[in-house]
């Protein structure tokens, strides 16, 4: 996967637990099917959208608002399409 440290992505995993339901099934969608195969590039992104606003990101991953930074747009499209 990446050069992270295990500890690392444990904490990525535990802020990945969301307060709405929405995008906590998302989420855990993703984190069964997607998560290891981060890049590093990618699971910096993902860090990223973790300090997101639940609601805006979940926006973000429905489509319902446009996702302006490229890096994020594509760990977006990520969680889309898990």
């Amino acid at each position: 996967m990446t050069d992270f440290d295990p500890i690392e992505l444990k904490r990525i995993r535990w802020r990945s637990r969301r307060g709405l339901l929405e995008l906590d099934l998302v989420l855990e969608r993703f984190l069964a099917n997607g998560f290891e195969q981060l890049t590093t590039a990618e699971l910096f992104a993902y860090r990223k959208c973790l300090d997101l606003d639940d609601t805006d990101f979940l926006d973000y991953v429905n489509g319902k608002a446009e996702v302006d930074d490229p890096e994020l747009a594509h760990i977006i499209g990520i969680l889309r399409a898990v």
